[in-house]
Formats: C-alpha cells, sequence, structure tokens
C-alpha cells in the first residue's frame, strides 16, 4: 500500500465498532454544534463550566480506554512497545477532550435552558 486512503479508515472503524461507530460520529457532531452554540449565546467561555467539565472529563477517558480494550482483539496486558502505550494515551486523550466539550456543552445548555443565564 502506497498511499493513504480516508475511506480506508472509516472501513477499519466500521469494521471494529460497527453500528457504534455512527453513534460516536453522531454524538461528536451533536457535542461540538452545542459547544458553539453556547459559546455564541454567552459571547465566551465560562471557567468555572470548563473546571468542573475538566474534572468529569477523566471518566470519559476512561470509558474510551474501555471501549478500546472492548473492540480490539488486544487487552491492555497486551500491549508489548511504546507505540501502544503511545495508542493508548492517544485514546485516553481523545476521550478527554471529547468529554470535556460534551459536558461543557450539556451543562451550558442546561443553564441558559433554565433561565439562569442573563
Amino acid at each position: 500500500m502506497k498511499e493513504v486512503d480516508p475511506l480506508m479508515f472509516v472501513a477499519v472503524f466500521q469494521e471494529m465498532l460497527g453500528p457504534l461507530l455512527w453513534v460516536l460520529v453522531a454524538l461528536a457532531v451533536f457535542g461540538v454544534g452545542v459547544f458553539v452554540v453556547v459559546l455564541v449565546k454567552e459571547r465566551g467561555i465560562v471557567s468555572q463550566r470548563l473546571v468542573r467539565a475538566e474534572l468529569l472529563d477523566l471518566v470519559g477517558g476512561a470509558l474510551s480506554l474501555v471501549l478500546m480494550a472492548k473492540v480490539s482483539s488486544a487487552g491492555f496486558t497486551d500491549a508489548g512497545g511504546p507505540d501502544d502505550w503511545f495508542l493508548m494515551a492517544l485514546v485516553f486523550g481523545v476521550g478527554l477532550a471529547g468529554a470535556t466539550i460534551l459536558i461543557y456543552a450539556l451543562a451550558g445548555c442546561y443553564t441558559i435552558l433554565s433561565g439562569r443565564w442573563s
């Protein structure tokens, strides 16, 4: 294989995750969309809400590692080299960032809809 085709990644993720891939993609698009709406509505980031979201995002990072272990044929004890550990750190980081954005967006939505926003 001499060139990288982006559709190849979609096919591999579809094979590993099945229908869950599209649920995760929809959740990511929804989270980013709501995050942008909250940022525009509040005209900036609320630092207290961001800190709370960052504390809760550890759960998202851990869940992403659990999902990785479930869909792959290898477990955590099979990680042998630095590339395996780097990939696990990358998966944890993506789960961490995604959970932060989603939690911040949902908390902002709740604040706006509950009327505590001025």
